[in-house]
């Protein structure tokens, strides 16, 4: 398998499961049951999967009241393409192996 396989497999797994934890998070919100820690949330979004946790919070209509929520989560996406840009577009080789 190829890192750009291996790579992508990746960021589909961890965006749907940040799509998967708002949707789950909102119905246990409506159950009023244990929920899970915004923390988790923004973790998951961290490593990667802020593009599946943003659409997963408008599609579940998921803590878009919270500031941090509707501006760190952008930011977090912003800070990831600039990674990844600086990554693609840097003066050195960067090798994984």
């Amino acid at each position: 398998m190829d890192v750009i396989t291996l790579l992508s497999a990746y960021f589909i797994s961890v965006n749907l499961l940040g799509f998967a934890l708002m949707g789950i998070d909102k119905h246990k919100a409506k159950k009023r049951a244990f929920r899970i820690p915004e923390a988790t949330l923004f973790l998951i979004a961290l490593i990667g999967g802020s593009i599946g946790s943003i659409i997963g919070m408008y599609a579940f209509r998921h803590k878009t009241r919270h500031w941090y929520f509707v501006y760190g989560m952008p930011f977090i996406l912003l800070l990831q393409i600039a990674l990844f840009l600086l990554i693609i577009n840097a003066p050195f080789k960067i090798s994984i192996l």
